[in-house]
């Protein structure tokens, strides 16, 4: 018997209304996400919600841990879609991101990254402060673009001072740099994966729509909600 509208769950519908269920075309689709498809539409394969919803719980249980113990997770999307929606949720747990073109090295050759993000926190501390001014105009001039270079390469990661310990992607395909690193470091990856992407390259995949824009702030909120509302870990208890 079909299920009603009633019947449905509530996780279910929600991804249904925000379009997490629409693949890509069978040509496209990574052998992986085979057993995550339901069945096709016009041109486009269909995600079985049951299954999504399913992984998104797994994931979902991965990012509250990490929340209770105070854990980074690092945000990352270079697609258009998302770049401004995965920079408001890391902004709202108060995260690192990146948002634009993944800096190579950055998780690999972190301490040689580290120290061109300091050099942008050192350089807007002076600002503020107005230790500047005892330069000339000109080398004022180079030392602001220099700051909106740095700004721009690494003004989502100047909090970042350890190697995070989780990374949250969009489009696991797209960032395969990122995962590829984060792989390499043993760094959980945590992915909104469409039918074209390597399910197995991933720690915590969640097979569904990563090209949508309604979709893709669907997941980011449900992973933002999972970190906030996690129960905080008790104290070590004192010897």
């Amino acid at each position: 018997m079909a299920k009603t509208d009633k019947e449905i769950p509530k996780t279910i519908q929600e991804m249904f209304d925000a379009g997490v269920h629409f693949g890509l075309i069978k040509s496209r689709r990574d052998p992986s996400t085979k057993s995550y498809i339901f069945g096709q539409k016009g041109s486009m394969e269909i995600f079985d919600l049951e299954k999504t919803s399913g992984m998104l719980e797994k994931a979902l249980e991965q990012v509250s841990k990490l929340g209770t113990e105070k854990k980074t997770i690092l945000f990352v999307s270079s697609k258009n879609e998302s770049k401004s929606l995965v920079k408001s949720a890391a902004e709202r747990l108060s995260m690192p991101f990146i948002a634009g073109r993944w800096i190579g090295g950055l998780l690999t050759n972190f301490n040689e990254i580290k120290k061109r993000s300091s050099r942008l926190v050192d350089l807007e501390s002076k600002k503020e402060k107005g230790e500047l001014i005892k330069y000339t105009k000109k080398e004022r001039l180079l030392l602001d673009r220099e700051m909106a270079n740095l700004n721009e390469l690494f003004g989502g990661i100047r909090t970042l001072t350890k190697i995070p310990d989780a990374i949250f992607v969009v489009d696991s395909r797209k960032e395969s740099i990122a995962v590829l690193e984060a792989k390499g470091m043993k760094v959980p990856v945590i992915a909104l994966a469409s039918s074209d992407c390597n399910l197995k390259e991933v720690t915590f995949p969640i097979p569904g729509n990563d090209a949508s824009r309604s979709s893709i702030e669907y997941i980011l909120k449900r992973v933002t909600d999972a970190y906030q509302s996690a129960p905080v870990a008790a104290p070590a208890p004192t010897v």
